[in-house]
């Protein structure tokens, strides 16, 4: 029905709204609803505040051939060096390739203890620089290489899933799947 107010230049100036406005206020009671459901947020997440803002670190073991063993996934402002023993734990092998953030002597002892040689470049802030192997370091792009096939892999490159259960499903999906190339 059309309305022929002052203002007929303007849509519905002066007329009620075409659609009715729903009234927010359904419930007589103030606050959430008390139906025993948890609060959802960040928990199972595994989203962190990094400089890129939310993300997610994988952290990953290789093989001497660039094939993914072990995963473990953190919030984006965990360090590094916190997940490499467990990543080591219960492994063996000839040497152990590793870049300027794993360096700590705490790291180096577990290797070490596992009988394996430390490739791993001394950090800047160390005061006496440790001596590394540079022609075996030329090898540790193989882990790079990894993590550029598994980002062919959309669904890992972008991070669709929300859990870190399900991201963490499709990781393995997505390792199996460079395995068995």
């Amino acid at each position: 029905m059309p309305c022929w107010r002052l203002g007929t230049g303007l849509r519905n100036a002066g007329c009620r709204p075409g659609q009715p406005v729903p009234d927010d206020r359904q419930h007589d009671r103030a606050g959430a609803p008390a139906g025993g459901e948890r609060k959802r947020g960040a928990k199972d997440q595994a989203l962190g505040r990094s400089r890129g803002g939310l993300t997610t670190k994988v952290h990953m073991l290789a093989d001497a051939l660039g094939r993914p063993l072990r995963f473990i996934i953190t919030p984006g402002q965990t360090g590094d060096i916190t997940q490499a023993p467990a990543l080591l734990q219960g492994q063996s092998g000839e040497a152990v390739l590793a870049d300027k953030a794993y360096d700590s002597n705490a790291l180096r002892a577990t290797i070490a203890d596992m009988g394996a040689t430390i490739v791993i470049p001394s950090n800047r802030s160390r005061k006496v620089a440790i001596p590394h192997d540079a022609t075996a370091y030329k090898q540790r792009n193989r882990i790079e290489r990894c993590f550029g096939r598994l980002k062919h892999f959309r669904r890992f490159a972008t991070r669709y899933d929300r859990r870190t259960i399900h991201f963490a499903g499709f990781v393995h999906l997505a390792a199996t799947m460079i395995w068995l190339r």
